[in-house]
């Protein structure tokens, strides 16, 4: 089995190389049956990298120990849950696993009939298999899941403790889902340029793609916070760990692409920048992948330092300077059709709020990459820690909230002063009064927080306005009641209205954050058998937790589990009995503290066991008041629905928009 898997390795990469050369040969002397022959052939690599993970996963299930990679990520204790999960558990696999979905991307695309831009196919199998070829080349070669012991191991190693999780049968895919889709709107737009094509047909064809992308490449971050929250326990979501900001970094370039594609459909302007900032998406997407996997960078997510650091940094660099070189040979083939009229524009908003985008990724990227520029510069490993990302990327964060108000009362190409001001007046006051009565009424007064949250309130008013107005409309004009309104309002445009759910995920997000952020409480206190302990909040009141005692209770096989009994008071009247415990797993000699949690709201109380004496009658415990924290999920959740809505378009809207946004050009043309 382990032949049959190499074997089907070497056969893919073999048709992979195959696919490219005849893919290009097929388009410049412009023969069906040479592109029919490279999209059999890259078809050929899908179905081979299936059978290698298919084989992979037969061997982790049998427990094939003399599989190298068996015996390193699995062994008898673990349950057909992880063995499964195993196949990502660990480098070599996970290169297996992240190969074979791009070339389930590759082959979604050549079963696609794609009608106006068919000519651009070839050329999206070469760059798509041109890809692949390196992803294959590793694993044939320097990371070989199926590389033999000379000998058969009586068990293995297991995985890692910290992916004892079902979050890990589920985050890594889906993150892996949304680097790997990128591959899509970047293969078509370097198609695009190869071509000489002007307009943006490959653009508008792809967008759902790139949404999908964007999409699962969100959810990946948000399932990765709150794994991190259920699983390291040290209270938090985000601790701007290099792997995690690695993920963040592609998200924030690929997030003004989706805002500014928007300009160019309607416009036909922005069309350098737009090709400039997918480039840049997928080259990221590629060097996170190589964050992750050389060890360059310590993380808790990473793996060990291996040979496949330099053979990443090669083929960045051909890939980048290649698209960069094709991107500039082009750059009068990009020409906007139109310029900017004025500032007090929809344009205007859209491009300042793609370069406060472009400005915390920036900041994110220098920050996670300086302790490798401090070293290969001045010799010495300085690593920036979370209130420096904080300090530089709240402040723009809190920006893109507010552009996200006032964008939506812009129109196109110009508006007066004396009508912006007009329409500004309503979700204005309201910010001003939350500004206002915040501090006064409510125990949120530091500045930051309550400006936060005057500008939640302003945008909120606005997406609310835009909600009403389209809604009040047909119910005057087809005396439908007001539920009906809503619903065929939505169905009718799902992309506008569905952004505008996306933006109510992003505000209620925005208040986790800003609430753990600025109103986060946390003790650590030892205390005796009987005793209690008391922690405090303004948002949530006085809980006092009595230590009860310790028991040893049966967990997952090779796991001992001990664990705290809490009786948890609220005010003065009892309310719960947490069970914070630490699984200590035999075979790694490595321990897990797992939180428990009380909620109450949207807020939580959050404890961990630090420690204990041995005769169990005194224990360390560490709690944390997290006010608001599950408005920070409750967004994410409208988020997903909201891109949902937006990317879940009927054939004949997009046919109406692309219609109407070249008449809108049309007109601006003449004009």
């Amino acid at each position: 089995m382990p032949a049959i898997g190499y074997t089907a390795q070497v056969l893919a990469l073999i048709l992979a190389v195959y696919a490219i050369v005849v893919a290009v040969m097929g388009a410049r002397k412009n023969r069906a049956d040479l592109v029919l022959s490279a999209k059999n052939a890259s078809l050929g690599v899908t179905i081979l990298l299936t059978v290698a993970v298919l084989v992979m996963e037969y061997l982790l299930l049998t427990q094939h120990y003399q599989t190298e990679y068996v015996a390193q990520v699995t062994n008898r204790d673990a349950t057909t849950f992880f063995r499964v999960a195993a196949l990502w558990g660990s480098q070599n696999g996970s290169l297996l696993f992240f190969a074979w979905l791009m070339s389930l991307f590759t082959g979604a695309v050549l079963l696609n009939k794609w009608g106006a831009v068919k000519t651009l196919i070839p050329y999206v199998m070469a760059v798509m298999n041109f890809v692949l070829v390196f992803f294959i080349g590793l694993i044939v070669t320097v990371a070989n899941p199926f590389a033999q012991l000379s000998f058969f191991p009586a068990d293995g190693n297991g995985l890692n403790p910290m992916l004892y999780h079902w979050g890990m049968v589920i985050h890594p895919p889906i993150l892996y889902i949304g680097f790997v889709a990128f591959i899509v709107p970047y293969a078509f737009a370097m198609a695009a340029l190869f071509t000489n094509q002007r307009g943006d047909l490959w653009m508008r064809t792809t967008r759902r793609w790139t949404l999908v992308a964007w999409l699962f490449l969100s959810m990946g971050l948000l399932l990765g916070g709150r794994w991190a929250y259920d699983v390291l326990g040290w209270g938090g979501y985000w601790g701007w760990d290099a792997v995690e900001n690695a993920a963040l970094i592609p998200w924030l370039v690929a997030t003004p692409f989706l805002h500014s594609v928007i300009i160019q459909e309607n416009r036909g302007m922005m069309k350098r920048w737009n090709v400039g900032l997918i480039i840049l998406t997928f080259a990221l997407v590629i060097e996170g992948t190589f964050l992750t996997r050389s060890g360059v960078i310590g993380s808790v997510h990473t793996f060990a330092q291996s040979a496949i650091g330099p053979l990443f940094l090669g083929f960045i660099g051909i890939m980048f300077i290649a698209s960069l070189v094709l991107f500039i040979s082009r750059w009068e083939l990009l020409a906007s059709d139109n310029e900017l009229d004025s500032v007090l524009s929809r344009e205007a908003i859209f491009l300042l709020n793609d370069l406060f985008f472009i400005g915390i990724a920036f900041t994110v990227w220098w920050g996670t990459h300086f302790p490798i520029i401090s070293e290969a510069l001045l010799g010495n490993k300085i690593v920036v820690g979370p209130p420096f990302f904080q300090k530089a990327t709240g402040p723009l964060f809190a920006g893109i909230v507010l552009l996200m108000g006032i964008a939506p009362l812009m129109p196109w190409r110009h508006i007066s002063s004396k009508k912006l001001l007009r329409q500004l007046t309503v979700p204005a006051a309201v910010g001003v009064a939350v500004a206002i009565l915040l501090p006064l009424f409510t125990m949120i007064k530091m500045k930051g927080a309550v400006m936060t949250f005057a500008f939640v309130a302003f945008t909120a008013t606005v997406t609310l306005m835009e909600y009403w107005r389209g809604i009040n409309a047909r119910h005057r004009a087809r005396s439908e009641n007001y539920f009906t309104a809503m619903v065929r309002l939505v169905a009718r445009n799902r992309r506008r209205y569905g952004g505008y759910l996306i933006h109510f995920g992003v505000l209620f997000a925005t208040i986790g954050i800003v609430g753990m952020e600025f109103y986060q409480v946390e003790t650590q206190q030892n205390v005796s058998l009987g005793e209690s302990f008391s922690i405090e909040s303004p948002f949530t009141g006085r809980y006092d937790l009595t230590f009860e005692g310790l028991k040893q209770v049966p967990g997952k096989p090779g796991v001992e589990n001990t664990v705290a009994t809490l009786q948890v008071s609220h005010n003065g009247k009892v309310v719960n009995t947490i069970e914070p415990y630490r699984e200590f797993f035999v075979r790694q000699q490595q321990p897990m503290t797992i939180p428990d949690i009380h909620r109450q709201g949207m807020s939580e109380l959050y404890v961990i066991i630090a420690g204990w004496e041995p005769d169990g009658q005194s224990a360390s415990f560490k709690a944390y008041i997290n006010p608001m924290i599950n408005w920070l999920w409750f967004g994410g959740l409208v988020f997903v629905l909201g891109t949902l809505v937006a990317a879940w378009s009927p054939s004949t809207q997009v046919a109406r928009q692309t219609k109407t946004a070249k008449s809108r050009r049309n007109v601006v043309e003449v004009s």
